[in-house]
């Protein structure tokens, strides 16, 4: 038995010369205990501690200190006649199968001690993977298949793909239960991580060790991050702050709602009704002065002592709504943007929820996942109608959203697929979501995808259609690399990823979402095509710009609009295509770029460029030969060049061969 003192009003398990002080906030309440549990069987406790309001409660902290308690020690709070409670400031849980609830478990907090890489924006290009789903597959022939050691063995993939960051779906402990079965009457589980029971602990679920009481986690989390950083490769977390596991009425106790559910979530006027802006149950009081704290020091925690660079905040408006669920006025967001530490670190911004839309509408140095381009893109690959003027605000970096607010082009976060919806080889074999092995009933997903099969639905085995199909990834990808702003794209969209048909697989751990490496032989031009695309845009500054590119018809501009004719761009309602010619002052060059979304080839005309240059051609995405696009051979001849259809063109200026 451990001697005991009052302790510090000190939040979650801190670990002492001495011993551990544990403190936890709750409101109202008379009688919180603290349960400690043998190291080899927590399912009942050794012994429990009554804390003493008199003695071992500060304000609405209460406090206790556990004299010789060391790392490792398991504990659990009980308030009032709750049941056994989580930690929500504990950085460890335990992971064994016969509780029915985890436990906390005390870590001594160490600091990263590394620097962070600090990618500028304008050369950051995101790679948004989940950790399970890469190395899952066991074709992925990697040691530890679906953990954080399985992920560090393909490293030299990502390198050689050219991405700078990755952006990792949840990593801190979810709930995975969702109480649906599949038509194999198989339990289904939320495997993606978005339904916390945490804000601090990474999840046992990718560790190498998951069934004992430790927190190897932790180190093989920060070591992962490490070996990412020793490769010049970021680490963005995807963050949810918007609700909890928790639920609404009736939904699981794991804290916050015994601590005081009025101060953590917000409430309808009724104060019984939880509202629902997260459309997950309940709804984070984020501007509450307990929830900033714990929000603050959770994401301080993960910035400065696991090494992550930044975040993606899901549903961030959320975020920005009052104690009422009102949008706007001076929130978290703000001080998250202020605050002398992790302003530093990228921010980026989900802008909406199911109350709203905010893109264009984040503190000024957020950057925002921009929707809007995602549409658009899509729209005009598949061939819509009256899509060119929005398409060229997307690919001018979206200055009527961002430029108002005196923000760069990077700060829009532009992507054609995320984890959300189709892959990018799905946008183009599907039509319709088949969502039927989610267990309801196909109701679950996005209905309005803007996809198209181009003549089959899914998988085919019709060479023309499969043709087809690859070259509208590789425009995609064309549009996403030459764009203004800060590209992102989906894990294995570089090698034509299928979830067959799956927009919300968020309960599939299974080969539907697995990262299928033997599409890699299958799609290799595709993964070629992406990596030289990505090589491109690193190697002339215009992709990159920090500022907006100027836009009109003299020399010193950055760019020049066209249509098949010169200086003549087709704005009008059945118009299918664009051109954008552009200068690269640093290296004297310019690119020649055509977009043609039209079922039949268009001749466009050529700017001239000085005598001693001519257009050769670095990118076509209608001919199977050009995927290495360095010293490309290929000039042209006159001033017109035949766009094929539903294609896509990059010429570059270069001195006539004889010159060379």
């Amino acid at each position: 038995m451990y001697s005991v003192d009052f302790g510090l009003p000190i939040l979650g398990a801190t670990v002492l010369e001495t011993g551990v002080n544990f403190g936890i906030y709750c409101k109202n309440k008379k009688n919180v205990t603290l349960n400690v549990y043998n190291f080899m069987h927590s399912i009942e406790p050794i012994f429990s501690l009554k804390l003493d309001e008199k003695f071992n409660k500060t304000g609405d902290i209460w406090h206790i200190f556990l004299k010789e308690a060391k790392e490792g020690l398991i504990y659990s709070w009980k308030i009032d006649d709750s049941p056994e409670l989580l930690d929500p400031y504990a950085l460890s849980y335990t992971n064994h199968k016969e509780c029915k609830m985890k436990k906390s478990i005390v870590v001594k907090r160490a600091p990263f001690n590394e620097r962070h890489l600090h990618i500028p924006m304008n050369e950051t290009i995101i790679y948004e993977v989940h950790i399970k789903f890469f190395t899952q597959n066991p074709n992925s022939l990697v040691k530890f298949p679906g953990m954080y050691k399985g992920f560090i063995e393909k490293i030299p993939y990502l390198k050689d793909l050219g991405v700078t960051t990755v952006e990792f779906l949840p990593v801190y402990e979810w709930d995975e239960y969702t109480g649906r079965y599949n038509s194999h009457n198989e339990i289904l589980e939320n495997i993606w991580g978005y339904n916390p029971i945490s804000f601090f602990a990474p999840t046992k679920k990718f560790s190498s060790n998951k069934e004992l009481y430790n927190s190897d986690e932790i180190i093989e989390l920060k070591e992962l991050i490490k070996e990412l950083h020793k490769n010049k490769i970021e680490v963005i977390l995807d963050v949810v702050y918007n609700h909890t596991a928790e639920g609404g009425i009736g939904g699981f106790l794991y804290n916050f709602k015994a601590m005081n559910k009025n101060e953590f979530y917000i409430m309808e006027k009724n104060k019984e009704n939880y509202t629902n802006y997260s459309g997950c149950g309940n709804t984070f009081n984020c501007n509450s002065v307990m929830s900033k704290d714990i929000i603050l020091n959770s994401l301080k925690y993960w910035y400065l002592e696991i090494g992550v660079d930044g975040f993606r905040f899901d549903l961030a408006p959320i975020l920005g709504r009052d104690v009422n669920g009102q949008w706007g006025g001076h929130s978290i967001l703000h001080e998250i943007a202020q605050d002398p530490i992790l302003s530093h670190s990228k921010l980026i911004s989900e802008s909406w929820d199911l109350g709203g839309y905010y893109v264009g509408d984040m503190p000024s140095t957020w950057s925002e996942w921009n929707g809007k381009y995602r549409d658009v893109v899509r729209k005009f690959i598949k061939g819509d109608f009256g899509q060119i003027s929005e398409l060229v605000k997307r690919i001018l970096g979206s200055p009527d959203i961002f430029k108002r607010s005196n923000r760069s082009p990077h700060n829009s976060i532009n992507f054609i697929s995320c984890h959300d919806g189709f892959t990018l080889y799905d946008l183009v074999s599907y039509n319709t979501k088949h969502n039927l092995n989610n267990g309801e009933n196909n109701k679950d997903g996005e209905n309005y995808n803007n996809s198209y099969n181009w003549g089959e639905e899914g998988e085919t085995k019709n060479i023309e259609i499969l043709n087809l199909r690859k070259r509208q990834i590789k425009n995609f990808f064309l549009i996403l690399m030459i764009s203004q702003g800060t590209p992102m794209f989906l894990m294995g969209d570089e090698c034509g990823r299928t979830q067959y048909g799956n927009n919300n697989a968020y309960c599939q751990d299974n080969k539907t979402t697995w990262f299928d490496w033997e599409r890699l032989e299958k799609f290799k031009d595709i993964y070629n095509f992406v990596k030289n695309m990505i090589k491109l845009r690193k190697s002339y500054s215009i992709f990159n710009k920090n500022t907006y590119w100027e836009c009109d018809d003299c020399k010193t501009s950055d760019v020049v609009l066209h249509g098949i004719k010169l200086n003549s761009p087709d704005f009008s309602y059945h118009s299918l295509s664009i051109a954008f010619e552009l200068q690269d002052i640093d290296t004297n060059t310019k690119f020649y770029i055509a977009l043609n979304s039209y079922y039949g080839d268009l001749v466009f005309e050529l700017p001239p460029l000085d005598k001693n240059k001519s257009w050769h051609v670095l990118v076509d995405t209608s001919k199977k030969d050009i995927e290495n696009f360095s010293n490309s051979t290929i000039s042209i001849k006159d001033r017109f060049y035949s766009v094929k259809s539903r294609s896509s063109v990059i010429l570059i200026s270069k001195l006539k061969l004889d010159d060379f």
